[in-house]
């Protein structure tokens, strides 16, 4: 993950994410920073569901404790990053109703141009205007409008690689804020499939382990 301020200064900052499908629901994460210093062992588990609010808890080793983050604080910023929480969770195709807007090119590529409204009342947007392509379905950009109807941050999705001949995920994620001139990167490195996880190592518990 790279941060960078308005004056250009830049952030590194290295994190382990583990993910399991769930088919019946809404898929679940964990989220480890490994560094730097002040940051290591701070952990995110995540699940997500199809219907309602996402479920989040947060662990901060200073206090050696696990806190449950109420769904109306899911939407400010995670760490100093341009991602909140929100972000950070699984965009299941149930959460939004949808409104279909155009076909354009972007960045040469042709997409269709859609419009998504969350359904959850404690989303941080009002609305995101999303870029998909047309030749495999991947997302390439999302615009994100505040509660105000503000265009907030714009979200990129780049150098998508095909895992295990049938799995596509972007090595790169990029959000802006429009407001704060600020950026945040995630780069993926060396993503594993078929580990082995199962709901076990998703719980609040593997929060307090995942050191």
């Amino acid at each position: 993950m790279t941060l960078k301020d308005r004056k250009g200064l830049v952030t590194e900052r290295v994190m382990e994410m583990r993910l399991l499908e769930v088919p019946e629901d809404g898929d679940k994460s964990l989220i480890v920073f490994d560094s730097p210093r002040d940051v290591r062992g701070v952990a995110v588990l995540s699940h997500a569901h199809k219907v309602g609010s996402d479920e989040q808890w947060l662990y901060l080793p200073a206090l050696k404790r696990v806190k449950r983050v109420a769904s109306k604080n899911r939407t400010g910023p995670f760490l100093g990053s341009e991602f909140s929480l929100e972000d950070l969770s699984f965009q299941e195709v149930e959460k939004y109703s949808y409104e279909y807007l155009r076909e354009e090119k972007l960045n040469g590529k042709e997409t269709y141009v859609i419009k998504r409204i969350p359904l959850d009342p404690y989303s941080g947007y009002t609305k995101q205007i999303v870029w998909i392509s047309k030749s495999n379905y991947l997302i390439h950009q999302i615009n994100h409008f505040d509660r105000k109807s503000f265009h907030v941050k714009t979200q990129t999705f780049s150098n998508y690689k095909k895992y295990m001949n049938k799995f596509w995920r972007p090595s790169e994620i990029h959000m802006i804020n429009h407001q704060t001139n600020k950026t945040t990167t995630l780069f993926f490195e060396a993503l594993l499939f078929n580990t082995g996880l199962s709901d076990k190592d998703f719980t609040q518990n593997s929060l307090k382990r995942s050191k």
